[in-house]
């Protein structure tokens, strides 16, 4: 899993309330066995018309948002059916991170296991940071995970909280294997004194 330590990205909003994961990936996509090629799928049903062209009424088809690689949402993001491939598109479109008053706990986990950060903040600033996408042209963020700061373009900062084992394994891009992989010799010796290897 790549590491996460900071990222200046565009912001795309979200208005929804309780998005859940059939609506950041319908099901009917999730044949595929690979971590990849689900960002076209994203948001599918919002995103595209019948005729399969895009929506032009769906906020994130505009193009100031194309570049997007920050996702500004609503309360109970990702609630649903704990299906890992939510994060896996979000991932494949280029969203690397996500700021929300709430998120389903399954869907929180998920994140961080593949590398995307999703930062809580109160609703008030998240209102906030919805006012300023749609009044800036471009609007930006940057985002330090190492100080757990997020800074806006006028230079006005936003601190927030994080797990620290959350945050350690972002960083050093550990998912649950890599963590595993970090104790090798110690498993490797135990192996060995039962006979295993």
């Amino acid at each position: 899993m790549r590491s996460f330590t900071t990222l200046e990205g565009i912001v795309a909003p979200l208005e929804d309330l309780n998005v859940d994961t059939d609506q950041i990936i319908p099901k009917q996509f999730l044949k595929r066995i690979e971590k990849t090629g689900f960002g076209k799928f994203l948001f599918y049903d919002w995103r595209y018309l019948p005729n399969g062209k895009l929506n032009p009424d769906f906020e994130m088809n505009h193009p100031r948002y194309k570049e997007a690689s920050i996702l500004l949402a609503k309360e109970n993001f990702g609630c649903g059916s704990s299906r890992e491939h939510a994060p896996w598109a979000l991932d494949d479109y280029g969203i690397k991170c996500l700021l929300a008053p709430s998120f389903a706990d399954i869907f929180y986990n998920n994140c961080f296991n593949n590398g995307i950060l999703p930062i809580v903040l109160d609703y008030p600033l998240i209102e906030e940071l919805f006012k300023n996408v749609r009044q800036i042209e471009d609007f930006r963020l940057s985002i330090d995970l190492p100080n757990q700061r997020i800074k806006k373009p006028d230079g006005k900062t936003i601190s927030f909280d994080i797990d620290s084992f959350r945050k350690h394994c972002l960083v050093n891009g550990l998912d649950p294997i890599g963590l595993t992989l970090e104790h090798e010799e110690k498993i490797t010796e135990y192996e060995k004194e039962h006979g295993i290897l």
